[in-house]
């Protein structure tokens, strides 16, 4: 047999690639509730953001449903294969993170470098956004094009290129299952005010400002998709019922292993 290249994989797919094998396995049966989020990652020794992107390409793949507010539950292993292939996908939360460092920078290039008719043209993608927002249009493309003409005000190419390949990113299937569980029409109505902030700093000629803007913004966003995904169990005061609730979420007693 020929000696292959080892490619490392994406923490979030080590993850999820062994609570398949235990859905696989019957560990979790189909139509139980998974343990939470804290209770999981603890168990694997991982962070809950990276819980999080490995739960999501789950139910990308069809063996988990996230119902918000209930919790994570098994479904019937699909039959034949989804169609996405996750092996390259970026883990959407480091996406957010990297997105923040570079595009603050980004946002006080251009509030140096920028000329007023580059500003007008930040305000436009504004307002498209809003327009569509106006209109129940998830307004995901008109948001993209409001990071590329910030990038463009910068007047570096290099930077620009960049920005609008970070933002593409965004368009896989890890990221959309994300956004449906934590974009509604309030986040994005927050999100075009957030832009006006950046919009304004970048009149001002304000570098500080611009990039504490752009960097508000996305730290608001990471926040907001990490929130938890499963609700935290209330405690309860009869003992009895304690013991029942923690053998209805107990972990399987072998199986899982830390993960890196």
């Amino acid at each position: 047999m020929p000696i292959q290249a080892i490619e490392p994989k994406r923490l979030y797919r080590q993850i999820s690639e062994q609570l398949r094998t235990l859905i696989q396995r019957g560990e979790f049966p189909v139509g139980s509730r998974l343990p939470a989020e804290r209770d999981l990652s603890e168990k694997l020794g991982v962070s809950r953001p990276s819980l999080r992107e490995a739960l999501i390409a789950l139910e990308v793949e069809g063996y988990i449903e996230v119902r918000m507010g209930s919790g994570i539950y098994v479904c019937e292993p699909p039959s034949n294969q989804t169609g996405h292939d996750l092996d390259g996908e970026e883990g959407p939360l480091e996406l957010i993170q990297a997105r923040a460092l570079l595009e603050g920078e980004v946002a006080a290039l251009a509030a140096k470098a920028g000329r007023k008719a580059q500003f007008d043209a930040v305000e436009e993608a504004i307002d498209a956004m809003e327009a569509d927002a106006d209109a129940g249009v998830k307004p995901l493309e008109t948001d993209r094009l409001f990071h590329i003409r910030v990038a463009e005000a910068t007047g570096n190419s290099v930077l620009v290129g960049t920005v609008r390949r970070l933002n593409d990113l965004r368009l896989g299937p890890l990221y959309d299952q994300l956004h449906s569980h934590f974009e509604t029409e309030d986040t994005w109505r927050q999100a075009i005010e957030e832009h006006r902030e950046v919009l304004a700093a970048l009149r001002a000629k304000d570098p500080t400002k611009a990039k504490a803007a752009m960097r508000k913004h996305m730290d608001i966003a990471y926040k907001r998709m990490t929130a938890t995904l499963t609700p935290t169990p209330k405690p309860k005061t009869a003992v009895k019922t304690v013991r029942s609730a923690a053998r209805k979420t107990a972990l399987p007693a072998k199986g899982i292993k830390k993960v890196g």
